[in-house]
């Protein structure tokens, strides 16, 4: 009588004899059994290089997205400025005409004066509020590094 399992064992993905042949589930760790301590603290040495190119990519990346956000919001305390100004020309001219001519035109300047006032602090608070929302921690990459960390360490035993 044969069994079902005939050969050498050549490592995983075979069964073991007497099994019928079964295969065992794979491994997730590569078989290292023929390879030198130099060779693999060669390969560590190189998937960490690889890993923290990868890791700084990252990083670019999410600082890239949170410049992003904060050029958005400088744009808005720009507009807040830019309203600032505007303020201060149109009161500047209300208070010539209120001066010069003590005709309804001078009330239309003011009027345009205050509008002007509340655009910009709507863009001031808007910019403001949106200032606080930058956060310049790559919580992405903290993660994966804590994540990284945790993988590294039962590697080095």
């Amino acid at each position: 009588m044969s069994s079902a399992y005939e050969g050498n064992y050549e490592g995983a993905g075979y069964g073991a004899a007497g099994d019928g042949g079964a295969s065992a589930a794979p491994s997730p760790y590569p078989d290292v059994s023929d390879q030198s301590v130099g060779s693999l603290v060669g390969q560590l040495s190189s998937d960490l290089s690889k890993l923290m190119s990868q890791e700084m990519a990252l990083a670019k990346a999410e600082m890239k997205e949170e410049a992003k956000k904060a050029g958005l919001a400088a744009g808005m305390l720009g507009g807040a400025a830019v309203a600032g100004l505007m303020v201060a020309i149109f009161a500047s001219a209300a208070l010539m005409y209120i001066l010069d001519i003590a005709i309804p035109l001078p009330w239309a300047a003011v009027i345009v004066t205050v509008l002007w006032a509340i655009v910009g602090a709507v863009l001031f608070a808007m910019g403001r509020k949106k200032l606080q929302e930058v956060n310049p921690k790559p919580e992405q990459t903290v993660e994966s590094l804590k994540e990284d960390k945790e993988w590294v360490k039962p590697q080095k035993n």
